[in-house]
């Protein structure tokens, strides 16, 4: 399953191949309330065909008129929104806000070869810098370093693809299944560890990666950070229990462990019996999951992920 970005990557290719022209905008700076975040991308085929969004609506509306009336640019270039608040209501930016665009034209064989690249180390589930010279129209792709970031200035746009974040799961279950499958397209770089064959030796999901060790060892070894998150599944204190013992040590942002109120009581009186405190205790979120009355394993994972984004963006 592939996410937001790499669907989006995936049909501007497509057109390409199909012998069309492509412009790439990027959301690179905002101000005030905007409607959609820095990194945000949208693609605009030469015919007006549009995937992805930079806002609600109204500047995709504009862009496509730019792009009927004054045809296609021949280099990238910084495009400006909600700069007065007459432009703010005309174009839906809230509140006054501001944002500014890069478009970027992707023309031809060129930009069927950096496209192909891109996404195949993504597919590989790498992070991927990309680097456009707004002055020459020249672009370097490589593997992420941990403090690339986006960035934009008079000669240069920057701009990070792929998972930023990690989330190990703990069981290779139905719900695992199911979660996985979210986290991918909410950009998550996903790991699971089961070390039980029944459960790991038919798993598909294509990805992310399966590791069959003890969870707890796994927790140690993939050296928790702030940007990770753990979630246990398996309903067995053998695996959940050391696994959380080991994440509620680390800085991980998000720690968390299916099962029933009474269950996940009576594992934190368990977790007392280990080399925890109270405080790292009180981190753990049992049940896992915000509270919308799921009851299936689809339900159940909606609102597992729904719970991850919430922390992470009142996180950051």
């Amino acid at each position: 399953m592939q996410n937001q970005n790499q669907d989006i990557l995936t049909r501007a290719l497509n057109w390409l191949n199909d012998g069309h022209d492509v412009l790439l905008y990027t959301v690179v700076n905002t101000w005030g309330s905007s409607p959609r975040p820095p990194g945000s991308i949208m693609v605009l085929r030469d015919d007006g065909m549009v995937a992805g969004s930079v806002s609600g609506g109204c500047i995709e509306d504009d862009l496509i008129y730019r792009l009927k009336n004054d045809g296609l640019p021949d280099k990238p270039s910084i495009v400006s929104y909600g700069v007065n608040a007459d432009e703010a209501r005309r174009f839906g930016l809230p509140c006054g806000g501001t944002m500014r665009v890069v478009q970027e034209p992707l023309i031809g064989a060129e930009a069927i070869k950096n496209l192909t690249q891109l996404l195949g180390l993504l597919e590989q589930g790498s992070a991927v810098t990309r680097r456009v010279s707004l002055e020459t129209a020249s672009v370097d792709q490589h593997i992420a370093n941990d403090n690339d970031s986006l960035a934009c200035d008079d000669t240069a746009f920057i701009n990070v693809f792929g998972p930023h974040y990690r989330l190990l799961i703990i069981g290779a279950g139905q719900i695992g299944e199911l979660l996985s499958q979210i986290a991918i397209s909410l950009d998550f770089a996903v790991t699971i560890c089961d070390p039980r064959v029944e459960y790991h030796s038919e798993w598909a999901i294509a990805n992310t990666k399966l590791i069959t060790t003890m969870p707890d060892d796994t927790v140690v070894d993939m050296k928790m950070d702030s940007r990770t998150a753990v979630v246990a599944l398996t309903h067995d204190p053998k695996l959940d229990d050391l696994a959380l013992m080991e994440a509620l040590a680390s800085p991980a942002f998000y720690i968390g462990a299916l099962g029933s109120k009474v269950n996940n009581d009576k594992r934190r009186l368990r977790l007392l019996e280990f080399d925890l405190d109270a405080q790292q205790i009180s981190r753990l979120s049992g049940p896992a999951g915000l509270d919308i009355g799921s009851h299936t394993p689809a339900e159940i994972a909606v609102s597992i992920a729904a719970e991850l984004i919430t922390v992470k963006n009142q996180k950051i």
